[in-house]
């Protein structure tokens, strides 16, 4: 997709036993798949993997902390080495069963809670970007976030992320998922919202939430909006 002379990458968090999962890959060019820890399966993991691959889209491994009871949005005060633990775990499975797909995965991009951690919290960032550093995978998130700045360190390449689906606080993080208005319910909307993102921060990439009831509404809104 194109925003005047920018390409635009439209992503959705896929492989998470949501419904929507193969229509959304007709839609968009980048999956995250979960990995196992806060949803998937090996079965559930190869089948998306498979369906990504059949479309030509994007692939990229989404490990976040392994909470299934929590979905992996509750925020865990772990040990430096238990974090990473649990993301070459993830990780390392995720790509085995890629190779034995056939297909190439790019990128990384943490989930939920391990997620916005990541973007605020120096030490954690460096962690996450050594799991995609030592896998050699692209980073994945928030713009000039701790996150980012890790990436830079290693000097691995970062795409900037926007949400469509989400609200944003004045300093541009996420506003939490518990909070009153914290998601955006109106296509024309998230329209709005990706145009001054994009204009204002730079984003690369465009996240719709594969969970979100409204995923498939929003994804051929964008579609429509900015494909050319």
């Amino acid at each position: 997709m194109r925003l005047g002379r920018a390409v635009i990458d439209l992503n959705a968090d896929l492989g998470e036993g949501a419904a929507n999962d193969l229509s959304l890959l007709d839609l968009v060019s980048s999956a995250n798949i979960a990995c196992g820890g806060h949803a998937g399966d090996p079965v559930l993991i190869r089948r998306t993997l498979e369906a990504a691959r059949d479309r030509d889209v994007r692939i990229g491994a989404h490990p976040g902390y392994i909470d299934r009871e929590h979905f992996g949005r509750r925020e865990l005060n772990l040990t430096v080495a238990d974090v990473a633990s649990q993301l070459h775990y993830q990780v390392g499975g995720f790509l085995a069963l890629a190779r034995v797909v056939g297909v190439k995965v790019h990128y990384l991009k943490p989930h939920g809670a391990l997620y916005n951690q990541a973007m605020r919290d120096e030490t954690l960032a460096r962690v996450v970007a050594a799991a995609a550093y030592l896998n050699g995978l692209e980073l994945m998130g928030l713009p000039e976030s701790q996150l980012e700045a890790a990436a830079s360190f290693l000097k691995i390449p970062y795409i900037r992320e926007g949400f469509a689906d989400r609200r944003y606080a004045i300093d541009g993080s996420l506003v939490p998922r518990d909070q009153p208005d914290a998601f955006v319910h109106n296509a024309a909307e998230a329209c709005i919202q990706i145009e001054r993102l994009i204009r204002e921060r730079g984003i690369q990439s465009i996240c719709i939430h594969g969970d979100s009831p409204a995923a498939i509404m929003f994804a051929e809104a964008i579609r429509a909006k900015f494909e050319t």
